[in-house]
């Protein structure tokens, strides 16, 4: 496995969704990593952050706004 695919499934692992196949390969990466060893522990400290957080309401038509502006965003070019 490569440092990108390990990048890529860095939040299936953590909520423990990989394959065990998957796992054993990811963690035989980051065993040798210390690149990605470092990345995969500030992830871990940044979700633990997050997950500390309080729920804050979302102001009345906010919620239909950002949606309709990440659509527009989302439908536009691609370079």
């Amino acid at each position: 496995m490569i440092c990108r695919e390990v990048v890529e499934l860095m939040t299936d692992y953590l909520d423990g969704a990989l394959s065990q196949e998957d796992r054993a390969r990811f963690e035989d990466h980051i065993a040798g990593c210390n690149g990605c060893t470092a990345y995969l522990e500030q992830l871990r400290r940044t979700r633990s952050v997050i997950g500390r957080l309080a729920a804050e309401p979302v102001p009345a038509g906010l919620e239909a706004e950002l949606l309709s502006a990440f659509r527009s965003w989302r439908s536009g070019p691609r370079p």
